[in-house]
């Protein structure tokens, strides 16, 4: 009765262990969204880059003017999981991302998926990016071939086991990683505000990755979607990042508040921006009015939290 049992249990085991590989494998793009792939415009695709804020995490920290287009990478980001280094994304073909094709450029960003087909760490904040659309997908690449190239590599990340196992993050992904919009469409809205709405929602829950830092995560480090965008600790474990929906730390400002202050980092106060949201506004800031416009719009149009 009791070998029965084992025999049962390592069959059991065994069953679980093959699930659990074939879960957690790497999802790569579909052909035929591979094959849907436009070629890209490098002059839109430079919007897509201020909006994505890619020049924060692989510029030199510090950057100013065109050292922001120097994307060696090598900024240290500290999590309760480790800490992760940014990696060079600069036309270096050697110890960049210069030799990737279209596809390969399409896969990290949508899955976060290696050309070598090995998971990325969510650091990379492909769960946003995930609702880019392929031709601005397309068009970043476009652009990010245009940049000069870095040489050297990043150094490689500092994190303990079970962490460093990226195979895993295959079973993380089936929890967090969808092409999915968070917030439903308000049925008030006019046609004109409805359109900027659906705009800022696409800037704000895709390319801005706005809620990687504003939305709480849970004990997986998962977003908290049913807390999206009112304020968490902040990643590095030392203050807070402010709520962005109405009943948070901005409720009482103004659509035009919001959008100057993300134009010139000045809050209705009068206060200027501080901290990680110093990059993040001069990146905003290149965008056209129409773009801090409808972000505006989108959060100013958030259901409020209870």
């Amino acid at each position: 009765m009791l070998k029965r049992l084992a025999g049962s249990l390592v069959v059991l085991g065994l069953f679980g262990a093959g699930a659990g590989w074939v879960l957690s494998a790497p999802n790569p793009l579909p052909d035929a969204v591979i094959a849907a792939l436009p070629d890209g415009d490098p002059g839109r695709g430079e919007l897509v880059f201020w909006a994505g804020g890619c020049a924060s995490c692989h510029a030199a920290p510090g950057a100013k003017g065109g050292d922001k287009l120097q994307l060696g990478g090598g900024l240290k980001l500290e999590t309760p999981f480790g800490v992760f280094v940014s990696p060079n994304i600069s036309s270096d073909t050697e110890d960049g991302i210069g030799d990737w094709s279209k596809a390969d450029f399409a896969n990290a960003v949508l899955t976060g998926t290696s050309p070598e087909g090995a998971h990325y760490y969510p650091a990379f904040p492909y769960t946003s990016y995930a609702r880019m659309s392929l031709v601005d997908t397309a068009d970043l690449f476009a652009f990010m071939k245009t940049l000069p190239a870095v040489s050297g590599k990043a150094a490689s990340h500092e994190l303990g086991f079970p962490f460093n196992i990226r195979r895993g993050l295959g079973l993380w992904k089936l929890l967090n990683l969808s092409p999915d919009p968070v917030i439903e469409e308000p049925s008030e809205l006019g046609e004109t505000e409805r359109d900027l709405w659906l705009h800022g929602r696409y800037l704000v829950e895709g390319p801005g990755h706005c809620s990687e830092c504003h939305t709480p995560r849970d004990a997986l480090g998962g977003l908290d979607i049913a807390h999206w965008l009112e304020g968490a600790p902040a990643p590095t474990g030392e203050g807070r990042v402010p709520g962005l929906d109405p009943s948070s730390d901005m409720g009482g400002w103004s659509l035009a508040d919001i959008a100057y202050y993300l134009e010139s980092g000045f809050t209705p106060e009068y206060d200027s921006v501080g901290g990680e949201m110093v990059d993040v506004q001069a990146n905003m800031a290149k965008l056209p009015a129409s773009d801090r416009e409808a972000i505006a719009t989108y959060l100013k149009a958030l259901p409020p939290h209870q």
